[in-house]
């Protein structure tokens, strides 16, 4: 019997069909899709001296190597491992790296277990080109608008508000400051670059006029949207987000100082309060050049007796004065010259509500 391949790509992630990569932990860890899961069929160390054997010796010395290294207690592992998994998942689609030996065989041994699966014509390698070629296709045709304003301005609020917008930063898992990473690391480059594809392929799917996403530099902490890419984005036009400097204070205080305690001390228990300071002057040094060094002494001083009265009554407002001067004396300065100097049009600035209500009026027109 012939066993199914498919090559319906946009499918697979507009469905979020499950996928069972049976590729090398290395090789997962690497890249990814979402919804994957990897049960290889090689691990890492047997993956590496099949591939010896097949460089010097070719393809039949290297099956005849790995069905030694497996042998038949090893098969009966990693089918069992399938078969729950695809009890699960049943629509699960399979796949090791091209599409051809490791997941021809895994999923000719889920059939001599009577389990069927569909696997990727092509593998992980195909899927991946679909991807990147939707990227650039989508974010050169799609008409952009780009959320900009200033640090603390509610951004990232206000685009959780909007159906057709795309979260960069929750992409990368990164707030694109300096004292942005969160305690989760950031996602492997290959990661981003699939998860952002998914994302537009959604929004090409619904037929929105426009898509939105936040002002964002080439880089969001460690991951980087591809030139191309962001040039694309660039092509927009700008929208911007003007918010009161006390309102603007406070949500930096609760994301940044609040929230971010909360995940710190959930995660670290009694050192998390200790761990979240650290990061916190770890990403003052980081600004260090910039701030120039007396006024990062001052920065780094107002923030040690925020901290050191941080049970106390006047703690909070310690932490407010800190994120003022910082907003004020740093963050501004350096967006508004970004502004000045941009060639992005500027088609429409308000406050929260206006800019919302403008934003999904674009989508009527």
């Amino acid at each position: 019997m012939k066993l199914a391949l498919s090559a319906d790509f946009r499918s697979i992630v507009l469905h979020e069909t499950p996928l069972l990569d049976v590729r090398a932990p290395v090789e997962f860890e690497n890249g990814a899709f979402p919804n994957a899961t990897n049960l290889p069929i090689l691990d890492d160390e047997e993956r590496r001296l099949i591939g010896i054997k097949y460089k010097n010796e070719g393809n039949a010395a290297a099956v005849k190597l790995g069905e030694e290294l497996i042998g038949k207690l090893g098969k009966e592992e990693r089918v069992a491992k399938w078969k729950e998994y695809l009890t699960q998942n049943p629509n699960a689609l399979l796949y090791c790296f091209r599409g051809g030996q490791r997941s021809g065989i895994s999923q000719a041994w889920l059939d001599e277990a009577g389990v069927n699966i569909t696997r990727l014509k092509g593998g992980y390698k195909a899927f991946r080109n679909f991807l990147l070629e939707q990227t650039q296709e989508i974010s050169a045709n799609a008409n952009t608008l780009i959320l900009g304003g200033r640090t603390g301005s509610g951004k990232t609020l206000l685009l959780s508000k909007i159906k057709n917008a795309i979260d960069l930063e929750g992409l990368a898992n990164h707030r694109g400051s300096s004292f942005g990473h969160f305690i989760s690391a950031q996602p492997a480059q290959i990661n981003f670059e699939n998860n952002l594809a998914y994302e537009l392929i959604r929004f090409d799917a619904k037929n929105h006029n426009n898509l939105v996403i936040e002002h964002e530099s080439h880089n969001i902490g460690r991951a980087f949207i591809p030139k191309p890419i962001y040039e694309n984005f660039m092509q927009g036009q700008l929208v911007i987000l003007e918010t009161p400097l006390e309102r603007r204070i406070e949500i930096t205080y609760e994301e940044y100082v609040i929230s971010a305690i909360n995940n710190y001390t959930k995660t670290f228990g009694e050192d998390g309060l200790e761990k979240w300071a650290n990061d916190v002057n770890a990403g003052l040094d980081r600004i260090k050049k910039r701030l120039g060094g007396e006024s990062h002494l001052e920065f780094n001083n107002m923030f040690g007796e925020a901290f050191g009265k941080h049970f106390e009554e006047d703690g909070a407002e310690l932490y407010k004065k800190w994120i003022e001067k910082l907003l004020t004396d740093y963050y501004d300065p350096m967006y508004d010259y970004q502004l000045r100097k941009t060639s992005i049009p500027v088609i429409f600035r308000g406050d929260s509500e206006e800019v919302l209500n403008f934003i999904r009026s674009m989508e009527t027109i």
